[in-house]
């Protein structure tokens, strides 16, 4: 199946069979999602794993529409920082100098630019920009798991708080910003048989 065709399979799938994706095909997927491109290179979030069948009974509630959680193989939550602060743009640089065998003090004009321009930026700002970053990955794992043949369905209908405090996440410092649920269609969603509603070309695209 080329790019193409597997985009035009996939949709937002409303009922999961509960077939468990096999872990070499989540791995590639996840991976997908690792490669993504980041601002700056600093991937200000984490992506939490939901695989374990009690983890997505709790979270059940705190879904508006909770039978893709019910029903799927994996629930991916991707998480974004509200704070990114010198701590972990050190911690980015380390990371750099120990996969680049580079000095540090040869990383300190870059290192030097970033802080200067994150310190510029509010909490709000820096969280709308780490969000972004967030569904860059969400759109490659998407990408990704279609061509894997994996169906999924991307959920921000959820209940804030709750999901947070499941997931025991630090409020003050990162927030849910989208969760992504991972399997197989089951025969039983008809919307699989939709015909794919989307703008034609000439109200779309605009060549300048």
């Amino acid at each position: 199946m080329n790019y193409l065709e597997a985009l035009s399979r996939r949709y937002s799938v409303k009922k999961f069979n509960g077939e468990i994706i096999p872990k070499d095909i989540l791995h590639n997927i996840l991976e997908s999602g690792k490669l993504s491109a980041s601002s700056l290179g600093l991937q200000p979030y984490e992506i939490l794993i939901v695989e374990s069948e009690e983890m997505k009974r709790k979270l059940i509630p705190a879904f508006y529409n909770p039978s893709q959680i019910s029903t799927c193989s994996h629930l991916i939550v991707i998480v974004a920082k509200k704070i990114v602060d010198d701590h972990y743009i050190n911690g980015y640089f380390r990371h750099i100098s120990k996969v680049r065998e580079t000095p540090l003090e040869k990383l300190d004009l870059f290192k030097n630019s970033i802080n200067q321009h994150m310190s510029q930026k509010t909490q709000d700002e820096i969280f709308s920009w780490a969000e972004k970053q967030a569904y860059i990955v969400l759109a490659n794992l998407m990408y990704a798991a279609a061509i894997e043949n994996i169906d999924t369905c991307p959920m921000e209908g959820f209940r804030q708080e709750l999901i947070e405090g499941i997931l025991n996440i630090d409020q003050e410092t990162e927030k849910v910003s989208v969760t992504l649920a991972l399997g197989y269609r089951s025969e039983e969603d008809h919307f699989q048989h939709m015909k794919k509603v989307r703008k034609p070309n000439e109200k779309l695209f605009k060549f300048i």
